[in-house]
């Protein structure tokens, strides 16, 4: 008896069900369409992009800031400049005169705050500038808030670093009445005074990250306080901080080595009423030339006392290219960065870029552009002097390209705009 042929069972592969395509393909819409909404956008966003910046890292190991590449015999005055800078160039250095307070002031001052809600005071990523200011600006009356500041000085919510200088640019255009001036150089004294006057006082100080955004992050950064209040007996200042918290407390000294690591820069804001005072408790500071001036000598005395201190030399250069003195800048500059700079310094500040670019040290400042991009990527500031070297190098091409990429960081930054000018007209 014949049997039939036996054919092995194939089981049927079954073709993907559509209704998992619909249901991916709606959960990717839903997180996008989530995504848009501000408040999910602000908690969700910094940490996707921590956990790339650290992926990112673990593939492109941050290094130290690199040292200099001197080679001083090649060093050239560069006459065309994108920076505004003071026409003053002071061939000595005069000892800064102490302000002369008329009256003595109380052992403690105690301003009031505007009260702290943390739902919205608590500064967004990377917004202590705005946060601060708007906090600031609530002392004297205003109604606005952190990111109506950041919609102007910011707009890119990346944007890592907000300038003194723009935050100066927001009060005097944007908030109404009140008016603002910005120094650098100042001391403990100088703060007691301003606020036993009754002008709060910010400042831009060094600050310790709790979050390592890369392997071999060294924790440091740049961060805005209001200061309002003091109290000799304990030496410690009440300080309002977007981060932590209101009414922090914070010893002189402490407070006077953190502010170092930016040329204890401070930010005044007031009534055009009370502009005399102002006037009267700055004395010879007042003067922007003179507060340089004045600056400068602090820095070197510290460079005397302290040849080891990085800050002190950094301030050094900072306050030399203030006066156009490009060559010494740069040796003060490379003094800094031999002996150690933090891994962001040059997110918050960006006297190298100019001083290198002044003398022709094109290559250093292909070096210090590319860092500072891989340490913070959407700086425009970086982007824009990058930009400048490569038209050193004499490719157009790439400058216009990285002077368009400042752009998209911010659209109205008028070095960038000046910049695409100059390199299309030469």
């Amino acid at each position: 008896m014949a049997y039939p042929e036996y054919i092995p069972y194939k089981k049927k592969k079954r073709k993907p069900s559509r209704t998992v395509f619909y249901v991916v393909c709606f959960l990717i819409v839903l997180g996008i369409g989530l995504y848009q909404i501000p408040w999910v956008n602000r908690v969700v966003s910094w940490r996707m992009d921590m956990a790339l910046t650290y992926v990112q890292r673990l593939l492109n190991p941050v290094e130290a800031l690199p040292a200099p590449m001197v080679n001083r015999a090649n060093e050239t005055q560069n006459p065309s400049s994108t920076a505004q800078l003071s026409t003053n160039t002071p061939t000595s250095v005069i000892t800064p005169t102490p302000t002369i307070v008329p009256t003595p002031i109380p052992a403690s001052t105690i301003l009031n705050p505007p009260a702290y809600d943390e739902t919205k005071d608590k500064q967004d990523w990377n917004n202590c500038g705005p946060a601060t200011l708007a906090l600031y600006l609530r002392y004297y009356g205003w109604q606005g808030d952190q990111y109506d500041i950041a919609s102007i000085v910011k707009p890119t919510r990346d944007d890592r670093n907000v300038n003194v200088e723009e935050l100066v640019y927001y009060v005097r255009n944007y908030s109404g009445w009140l008016k603002a001036e910005f120094r650098v150089g100042g001391n403990i004294e100088q703060i007691k005074d301003l606020l036993a006057a009754g002008f709060p006082v910010m400042i831009e100080e060094s600050f310790t990250t709790d979050r390592k955004y890369w392997p071999e992050d060294d924790l440091w950064s740049g961060h805005y306080l209001l200061i309002t209040g003091y109290n000799d007996t304990t030496r410690t200042f009440t300080a309002q901080d977007s981060e932590i918290g209101p009414n922090q407390s914070i010893n002189y000294d402490i407070l006077s080595k953190r502010w170092q690591g930016f040329n204890r820069v401070y930010i005044v804001v007031y009534r055009e009423e009370q502009e005399q005072i102002l006037k009267a408790i700055l004395g010879e500071d007042w003067d922007v030339d003179k507060n340089r001036e004045n600056a400068l000598a602090i820095a070197q005395q510290e460079t005397n006392d302290d040849p080891e201190n990085a800050f002190a030399w950094f301030n050094l250069g900072t306050n030399q290219v203030y006066f156009k003195n490009y060559s010494q800048a740069a040796q003060a500059y490379d003094t800094a960065r031999s002996i150690g700079l933090p891994q962001r310094m040059l997110r918050y500040q960006f006297g190298p870029f100019i001083a290198y670019f002044q003398i022709g040290r094109t290559d250093d400042l292909l070096t210090l552009t590319k860092y500072a991009l891989e340490i913070s990527r959407t700086s425009e500031e970086a982007m824009l002097w990058r930009g400048w070297a490569f038209y050193q190098k004499g490719d157009k091409s790439t400058a216009l390209s990285y002077f368009r990429d400042a752009l998209k960081i911010r659209e109205d930054y008028q070095d960038a705009l000046w910049a695409i000018d100059y390199v299309n007209a030469n």
